[in-house]
């Protein structure tokens, strides 16, 4: 199977302008990031539908697998396609509303923001009481620092009743 050098390479342009775009504050340019790396994909999947010229069910003459095309790629690019246009459609509806809110359409970290972020996840270390140094408790007892007091979901006991000696 042959695929278009020319083809790879929009592909690849359109993908790595798409994530690049993406990568920014600004909310119209994420959204034609998305439509960039969409139309990318698309491209992708077209390219894995095999060569070009193929009819999708046969050609009329050569009644084998051969002479077929698969139309599942179509179909997913079709379906790409809406799933593309509905998310555009919410990204447009977000501009708009942070436009008539704000009368700007960047995000921005504000300091405010982020002091109260980090008073949250020091009250919640706290609630836990935890430090950001320990491991995560999700085993419970078996944990290398469980949480004194914990309710033991797993009911074989502690590992010291078990004869564990881990």
């Amino acid at each position: 199977m042959s695929t278009s050098l020319i083809l790879l390479i929009t592909m690849g342009v359109l993908m790595a302008c798409g994530v690049y775009l993406m990568l920014d504050r600004s909310l119209t340019r994420v959204l034609i990031g998305f439509l960039l790396l969409g139309n990318g994909v698309n491209l992708l999947i077209m390219l894995t539908a095999g060569p070009p010229g193929n009819p999708p069910i046969t050609d009329g003459v050569n009644l084998s697998t051969s002479g077929m095309s698969d139309p599942l790629p179509h179909a997913l690019i079709l379906t790409a396609i809406v799933i593309t246009f509905g998310i555009s459609a919410f990204m447009l509806a977000l501009i708009y509303r942070s436009w008539r809110l704000v009368r700007a359409e960047t995000i921005d970290d504000q300091g405010e923001d982020l002091a109260e972020a980090q008073e949250q996840s020091l009250r919640l270390a706290e609630e836990a009481q935890t430090s950001e140094s320990q491991d995560d408790t999700e085993f419970g007892d078996e944990a290398d620092h469980p949480v004194p007091g914990a309710v033991d979901l797993d009911d074989d006991g502690t590992p010291e009743e078990r004869g564990d000696s881990t």
